[in-house]
């Protein structure tokens, strides 16, 4: 067996809460200068545990239980308030949305800032600058300040510098839910590669398909302690025998899936059209196709529906609908298309793809670059 990469000696995180909730309570202590009341949180509790070269863990559990804060330490972006965590190799670090990038600068010089960070010499990044690039698919945005980025871009440019840095353990948080379905198989597709290397992923996800897939072992916190520790799928079947949610069983196939989706934009004077082409498998006497246009963040901007506009007819086999939309005063940046099919009746299962929607246009602080006039009155 080969020697831990990572070492997680007696490892503590306690944060120190202040309580100024009420306006009577900030006026006593700031004016009458009396202490705030501070409250003491252990957010990690005496977590030992060794992670072995080569393996792929997954740190599951509730929201709040100490993931996050773990992975932070492994990844020196946090110090512990007591215990240490002891490394053997190089280590990458995909944690926060936009961690370790400046806003102001733009996708190029924060290509070269990362991988100083990283420890990348910079004739090296040069080389692979290309490759970086083609992989995050931001090649449109590379000279653009990130601070006009949508978070979707920020992971993806952030994952292809961490991928690219060769790193012999790779940290991933939550961060990948971010990215549209396409990114995220690139993602997966990386990550069994370095599993194929030999290198030592530690995984962060509420995606409990993935830590059965891909992770060798499963360690499962609560309130910062570990309570279970092993095979992933025995880790998980303890995670869910405390949430109460038994594994649910296997559903059958949905009558209608959406097996093709094809996003355009076009962009005149302003104003962007969007046409959305899906392509639709299956057999059912009528059924309603689903459009949502949304931010990378998943906000909602435009919903549209077969139903809405007329279209109602049974499919047997393969269909085809194409979606349009006038102009839309859209930013620049990445959007989400997501198109979901479902059989006419009650229950629905619905099946949804997803699409990404690259805009240009004029750049703006929101989703929406709305025309605007100021004057002194």
């Amino acid at each position: 067996m080969r020697p831990p990469a990572l070492e997680i000696d007696h490892v503590t995180q306690s944060f120190s809460l202040r309580h100024e909730k009420t306006l009577r309570g900030l006026f006593v202590t700031k004016v009458l200068r009396r202490h705030a009341t501070k409250e003491r949180f252990t957010a990690l509790d005496d977590v030992t545990t060794d992670i072995s070269g080569g393996s792929t863990v997954g740190l599951i559990g509730h929201n709040g239980s100490g993931k996050s804060t773990l992975l932070k330490i492994i990844g020196g972006v946090l110090t512990p308030t007591s215990g240490e965590v002891r490394r053997r190799g190089t280590l990458a670090a995909l944690l926060e949305l936009g961690a370790g990038f400046h806003h102001d600068l733009t996708g190029r010089e924060n290509v070269y800032l990362n991988a100083d960070v990283l420890g990348i010499p910079r004739e090296v990044a040069r080389q692979r600058f290309d490759e970086i690039v083609d992989f995050s698919g931001v090649e449109q945005f590379i000279d653009t300040p990130m601070k006009f980025y949508s978070s979707g871009m920020f992971v993806r440019l952030g994952f292809a510098v961490a991928i690219y840095a060769q790193p012999d353990i790779l940290l991933v948080d939550e961060v990948l839910a971010v990215g549209d379905e396409a990114f995220q198989r690139k993602c997966l597709d990386v990550i069994r590669r370095f599993q194929q290397e030999g290198r030592t992923i530690v995984l962060v996800t509420h995606d409990m398909r993935q830590v059965e897939e891909f992770c060798d072992r499963a360690i499962l916190l609560d309130h910062g302690h570990v309570v279970a520790d092993g095979t992933a799928p025995a880790v998980i079947g303890e995670f869910r025998a405390r949430l109460g949610h038994p594994e649910s069983q296997d559903h059958l196939p949905p009558p209608v899936e959406v097996v093709a989706v094809r996003a355009e934009a076009a962009t005149s004077a302003g104003l962007t059209a969007v046409a959305v082409t899906a392509t639709f498998k299956g057999t059912s006497a009528d059924f309603e196709a689903r459009v949502d246009l949304a931010t990378e963040e998943g906000a909602r901007l435009v919903a549209m529906s077969s139903t809405d506009a007329g279209v109602r007819t049974g499919i047997d086999g393969e269909r085809t609908i194409r979606f349009e939309t006038p102009g839309l005063a859209l930013a620049t940046g990445e959007y989400r298309v997501a198109v979901s099919a479902a059989a006419v009746g009650s229950p629905r299962t619905w099946h949804t793809s997803n699409a990404r929607l690259p805009v240009l246009a004029a750049p703006a602080v929101g989703p929406l670059a709305v025309p605007f006039t100021a004057h002194e009155q």
